[in-house]
């Protein structure tokens, strides 16, 4: 594969990266205990205050638990993207895990995080 072409494509890693990232900066937060894992944000609750809405601490808690499927295909796929970056930086960029041999450039073009070619996919 061309040196341009692995430009074009960790740019294009790189954008899809930070767009993850301010995705899940938008209701999660980084765990800094644990590298590339987020935590979704817990609605704060009234704890037994007079005045409590609970109709809307019900909702809170609804939506948290909408968001923590999310946040787990997010991190999914933000760990893709930095691996395939982390493969670039190797030199091992573009090579199928399964079978060894070069991913398609049509795959890498549409999918540049994908690890595995459409051979081994299917």
């Amino acid at each position: 594969m061309d040196k341009k072409l692995i430009q074009e494509l960790k740019n294009n890693l790189e954008k899809e990266k930070d767009k993850l990232e301010k995705i899940l900066g938008s209701f999660a937060q980084k765990d800094e205990k644990v590298p590339g894992d987020w935590d979704t944000k817990f609605p704060s609750m009234g704890q037994g205050s007079e005045g409590v809405d609970l109709e809307r601490e019900a909702d809170e808690v609804e939506k948290y638990s909408t968001l923590l499927p999310i946040e787990h295909s997010l991190e999914k796929r933000l760990k893709n993207v930095d691996l395939a970056l982390e493969n670039i930086k190797k030199g091992k960029y573009g090579i199928c895990e399964k079978c060894k041999k070069p991913i398609s450039i049509q795959r890498l073009k549409v999918s540049p995080e994908a690890r595995i070619c459409l051979k081994c996919k299917n």
